[in-house]
């Protein structure tokens, strides 16, 4: 079993995640690609101390860039939505602060 700081690599602050959070109390996090769902409701209740409710993944591809006539491809990375008991609240910016 992993520690929680190597399954929750960094919280993803978009402003699409900021909006869910702020309607469903969904927390986005970018995870290591074998990461499952068990885990990072593990790591995240670890972490800050909080009741999840449940968690859904994606895989975001990577883009493919262009400088030139050189091609290349980025990195594949996966996301984690956390949706939180109703009532908990988590706030990214001071969690991460300290």
């Amino acid at each position: 079993m992993r520690p929680a700081h190597e399954i929750l690599l960094r919280p993803r602050l978009t402003e699409k995640a900021s909006a869910m959070s702020e309607n469903a109390s969904l927390v986005v996090f970018e995870v290591p690609l074998d990461a499952n769902k068990s885990e990072i409701k593990n790591a995240v209740q670890a972490m800050f101390n909080v009741e999840v409710d449940s968690v859904r993944t994606m895989v975001v591809r990577g883009k493919i860039k262009r400088r030139g006539r050189h091609q290349g491809q980025q990195s594949n990375w996966k996301k984690a939505l956390v949706k939180l008991v109703e009532g908990q609240e988590l706030d990214v910016f001071s969690a991460t602060a300290g």
